[in-house]
């Protein structure tokens, strides 16, 4: 039987290794309330005979926090309690929505801070798989596990599947004896990759079992909610199509590859599976091939003779944008990091070289500034096209995050794009230039960072404003 050191050691080792903890349906967590109380908790995320119960931070005392439903064009009140010993708040992940319910402590509220509440009442008009976590020191708290999934139902139902199955799928850093990590903050992170786990969960779990019944076609909803990990998964032994990526539609898209998700990017699969004597994985692909993160158990009587033709998703969304000719066109430069070539930057008010800036804890820059938020990378008129060339010039990829608004892609590396799909988050590659459009038409100050984490907290923040 694996030791507890052995397992470790092969867990630190290794790209992935996944956890384990009790199996936690999604449906059970659909039931929960409309409030999350953040607060110290405990999950297995090892196996019981390596190492007892993890300390983690949770929203109702589970890891992921209880799955979030609503209708579209419905209003959603959540009241966030604070039982942690340090300010916090929660980001409605893709969600176009009021300025002040968008979670970001000192730019649309204060933080809620320890003992205190917080009362998030907002319409979601978009029907998707969004998700929610902490932005208050977040490279901390949602890898300590404050964090959980979002769905925005259909107004009317949707006949297109017959249930769905949503996924949020995460990495921890672990130590030997099954804690967290406590290397919060450490600078090889920050200046690198960011904080990557050694231990991989589905819904908290450990390479749960999921139960469908042959020819049952099912959505699956798969969230990367880790800090900064890219994974690209993928359904074995299935007939999948892509519906959707970060809540809004592409159309019906068969899916040949597994799908990557930069941190905090969703996917929306339709999947048929046929009758299978043995379990189908779910993987993750690293350099050394897939390695199972979860199955599905295909069982039973069979849901319908065979799989017949999918029914597309409805249309949601922003509309298509206008000429885009007229747009105020602003350029966003992206330096720092380790391998990168920046001799220095602005912070606090004045010129600082690198080692000035690793001593203030910020190595990355925007258009020459390490993440002060002074001044707002610019202000657009409320209706009007907005475009902004962002620019990679560092070594290492990164996950672009616009609050507030939906955006396309319409050129990479200088190429147009036809015809983009909608994104709140782009994963850039070094060396890489897009540009990306969107109907400024959300009133307010609106974020717009790296989903590294680690890259965020270290400079890889700015704002814009919706006049």
């Amino acid at each position: 039987m694996l030791n507890r050191r052995g397992f470790v050691k092969a867990a630190l080792a290794a790209p992935f290794v996944p956890s384990l903890a009790g199996f936690l349906s999604s449906r059970a967590q659909a039931e929960a309330g409309k409030t999350l109380k953040a607060a110290p908790a405990t999950a297995q995320l090892v196996p019981a005979d390596v190492a007892g119960p993890t300390p983690v931070w949770a929203f109702n005392g589970t890891a992921p926090g209880p799955v979030l439903r609503v209708k579209a064009g419905e209003r959603l009140k959540v009241m966030v309690e604070n039982g942690l010993d340090q300010p916090t708040s929660v980001h409605w992940h893709g969600i176009r929505i009021a300025n002040g319910m968008d979670g970001v402590p000192g730019l649309t509220q204060e933080a809620i801070e320890p003992g205190a509440s917080f009362s998030y009442d907002f319409v979601a008009p978009d029907p998707g798989t969004y998700w929610y976590h902490s932005h208050d020191r977040s490279w901390e708290q949602n890898a300590r596990g404050l964090h959980g999934a979002l769905i925005v139902e259909e107004a009317e139902p949707w006949a297109g599947a017959d249930r769905d199955l949503v996924l949020v799928v995460d990495d921890w850093r672990l130590t030997e004896d099954g804690t967290i990590d406590e290397s919060f903050g450490h600078m090889m992170d920050w200046s690198h990759a960011g904080r990557l786990g050694n231990v991989v969960t589905v819904n908290g779990s450990y390479r749960p079992k999921f139960a469908v019944r042959p020819n049952e076609r099912i959505r699956v909803r798969l969230i990367n909610a880790s800090n900064a990990r890219t994974m690209a998964i993928g359904l074995a032994g299935t007939t999948a199509r892509l519906l959707a990526l970060d809540g809004m539609p592409v159309g019906l898209n068969d899916v040949a590859e597994p799908v990557q998700l930069a941190p905090a990017q969703r996917a929306d699969l339709l999947a048929d599976f046929a009758a299978s004597e043995t379990p189908l994985p779910i993987a993750v692909e690293t350099r050394d091939g897939p390695v199972p993160i979860a199955e599905i158990v295909v069982s039973g009587d069979p849901v319908r003779e065979a799989s017949d033709d999918p029914i597309g998703l409805p249309t949601s969304g922003p509309g298509v944008l206008p000429n885009l000719s007229g747009a105020k066109r602003v350029e966003l430069l992206m330096e720092g990091g380790a391998m990168g070539g920046m001799s220095g930057a602005m912070h606090d008010g004045r010129m600082m070289d690198m080692r000035a800036l690793v001593d203030e804890g910020r190595v990355w820059a925007f258009n020459g500034i390490a993440g002060d938020m002074d001044e707002p990378l610019a202000r657009f008129a409320k209706g009007s096209p907005a475009l902004i060339a962002i620019r990679n010039d560092t070594g290492w990829p990164h996950a672009m995050h616009v609050h507030g608004h939906h955006f396309r892609v319409v050129s990479r590396n200088g190429k147009p794009i036809a015809d983009p799909a909608l994104r709140d988050t782009d994963l850039m590659m070094p060396d890489e230039t897009i540009e990306i459009a969107f109907i400024a038409d959300n009133p307010g100050k609106w974020l717009l960072h790296c989903h590294m984490l680690e890259h965020a907290a270290a400079g890889m923040m700015t704002w814009f404003e919706v006049a």
